[in-house]
């Protein structure tokens, strides 16, 4: 039986126990900050991340693997695996897509399948466990990378951000932009749409942004029996644990998981953010 490799990246920060369990292949973007160059997750951690944002003004860049780094990144995988399943965070967020499959062309002898999960964070990453989980069952490289575009429309991420700031700075504002005039009064509750963050609503606190959250989501999962969920968060630990408690009483997931945003998402949504990722089954 050939052997299938999960390629993700950084930006879906899975459990760690989740990635060794499952043999998922990371390969890491790139945070650049005050003449460094660190390699997501890697080089720096969240905490050691967010804790290093709050106290200094020079907001950090970051930008995708190059093609080259993926035609090396695919050759290694390749020496254990015959083909690869490789998802990614968003087209429209990123280039990140744009050089895997610039470095397809560039490697031979190993099927290579490209996913845009049109997501990020754990909405990345529930497609990307579940594709893990077929390969466990056996399924071809075509049969995980159709079931991986298959769930795209599926998974969701809702999130609320304490300012729009990072965003607005990092250029990832999308149609959120037309809620900047009040950036200061409100806590912006938003979303992926077709892979580009767009406002859900403009909430006045944000214990009132995750009440409305809550709302969305139980009007969206209404008709599903089983959900997977996680809370994700940058810097608000606490917060995403009381944000998992309730979805554990008002959902009973199938699966509830926590996840920290990584530097490279962080980057652009800023600390203090908390959200739900969730996929459903039919």
């Amino acid at each position: 039986m050939s052997k299938v490799a999960i390629v993700v990246d950084s930006t879906a920060y899975i459990p760690e126990d989740l990635i060794k369990k499952y043999n998922i292949h990371v390969i890491p973007l790139t945070v650049n900050w005050q003449d460094e160059t660190l390699l997501d997750g890697v080089d720096i951690t969240p905490e050691q991340f967010y804790k290093r944002l709050q106290t200094t003004s020079e907001i950090p860049t970051t930008s995708q693997p190059s093609a080259g780094a993926f035609v090396e990144f695919f050759k290694k995988v390749g020496e254990e695996a015959d083909s690869i399943v490789s998802i990614h965070i968003s087209d429209h967020l990123s280039g990140t897509l744009d050089s895997a499959r610039s470095a397809v062309d560039l490697v031979d002898n190993i099927q290579i399948e490209i996913v845009d999960s049109l997501s990020t964070s754990m909405g990345l990453g529930w497609i990307v466990l579940a594709a893990a989980r077929a390969v466990e069952q056996g399924r071809s490289a075509e049969d995980v990378a159709q079931l991986a575009r298959d769930l795209v429309s599926r998974s969701r991420i809702i999130f609320v951000v304490d300012t729009l700031e990072y965003l607005y700075k990092g250029g990832r504002i999308g149609g959120a932009q037309r809620l900047m005039g009040s950036v200061l009064s409100i806590k912006p509750l938003l979303h992926l749409e077709e892979g580009k963050i767009e406002p859900l609503a403009s909430v006045r606190t944000k214990k009132k942004a995750v009440e409305q959250m809550l709302d969305v989501i139980a009007e969206e999962i209404k008709d599903k029996k089983t959900v997977h969920m996680a809370t994700i968060n940058a810097l608000a630990p606490e917060e995403a644990k009381e944000l998992g408690e309730m979805l554990q009483a008002r959902f009973k997931p199938f699966e509830l998981l926590h996840a920290e945003m990584s530097p490279a998402i962080g980057t652009h949504v800023g600390p203090g953010t908390i959200g739900v990722a969730y996929i459903t089954e039919d």
